[in-house]
């Protein structure tokens, strides 16, 4: 392979084919008509000395040759790019911001959704795409491009990540508005006394934070509902008698509907980071994206 001699761009063609593995969508995205992008395909074809894109059916998939390139060649090219741009201000009136936000359900509610909001008042063309967190493959899509930022605990955070606090958090009590209890503070007994909504992202368990607090101090609470997800929280506790301990920033979204107090005991917050891979530094799309969620009232 004699790369020199060869246009760096076929090497573009090849990224946008693998990404949509069809010569007519490619040829659109890039700009081009379908017999040049065909013809980039035969010297892509030479050049690597394999097939690359095969059909199947009715459409084309990848050799492994061509799958193996598929990140390396992604990768690399957002670094030239990095390069080539770094020295130059991002301008986000220039044309549609893209934002893929890597988070949790609770984070998309209660900060992602604001930077929707931000995108709209300064009148900017822009696409948030709001990504689930997901343990197995979220340091890959950050570090291979699909996704820009990711916001959540540390705990959460991959590692190698680069991060920093966005906001702190902590825990209240909620129950709905017309309680039969009434409203008086909660003390430690007619909080254990209650039927209580439990949110488990994780396996299920009937155990939390607060559990484990209680348990230090010899007590325990009735679980009556568990939830996999915390905006699944607020309309339970709405319909029902239970009560719950939410994120407060969840709570407050939530205030015309729930009464809101202090636990009767302390419960330790969290802090929310800001975390981004190290390959995307110096990328002015993603550093001018950072600061516009720093800039959040959060």
């Amino acid at each position: 392979m004699d790369l020199p001699r060869h246009d760096l761009g076929l090497l573009l063609s090849l990224d946008v084919l693998l990404a949509e593995l069809s010569v007519t969508r490619a040829a659109r995205r890039l700009g081009i008509s379908q017999p040049a992008l065909s013809a980039q395909l035969a010297r892509l074809r030479d050049l690597f000395d394999d097939p690359l894109l095969v059909r199947s059916g009715r459409g084309l998939v990848p050799t492994s040759r061509a799958e193996a390139l598929r990140a390396p060649l992604n990768r690399l090219l957002e670094e030239l790019q990095s390069l080539v741009a770094a020295e130059m201000p991002f301008d986000p009136t220039a044309g549609p911001v893209a934002a893929r936000v890597i988070a949790t359900d609770y984070v998309h509610a209660t900060a992602t959704s604001r930077l929707v909001r931000s995108f709209q008042i300064q009148g900017l063309a822009a696409r948030v795409v709001m990504m689930s967190h997901d343990a197995q493959r979220s340091r890959g899509d950050l570090e291979e491009g699909r996704a820009d930022l990711m916001i959540a605990s540390e705990a959460l955070l991959p590692m190698g990540l680069r991060h920093e606090p966005l906001f702190h958090e902590g825990f209240v009590v909620v129950q709905r508005k017309g309680h039969p209890r009434g409203t008086p503070p909660f003390d430690l007994d007619s909080f254990c006394a209650c039927d209580h909504a439990l949110v488990t992202p994780v396996g299920g368990t009937l155990k939390g934070v607060t559990d484990e607090v209680l348990a230090a101090l010899g007590r325990s609470r009735r679980i009556a509902a568990l939830l996999p997800s915390f905006l699944q929280l607020p309309p339970l506790i709405v319909m029902t008698d239970l009560i719950a301990v939410a994120p407060r920033r969840l709570a407050m979204a939530r205030a015309d509907d729930l009464d809101m107090f202090a636990p009767p005991v302390d419960l330790p917050g969290f802090t929310i980071h800001l975390a981004w891979h190290p390959r995307r530094d110096h990328d002015p799309r993603v550093s001018w994206l950072r600061s516009r969620i720093r800039a959040l009232d959060l």
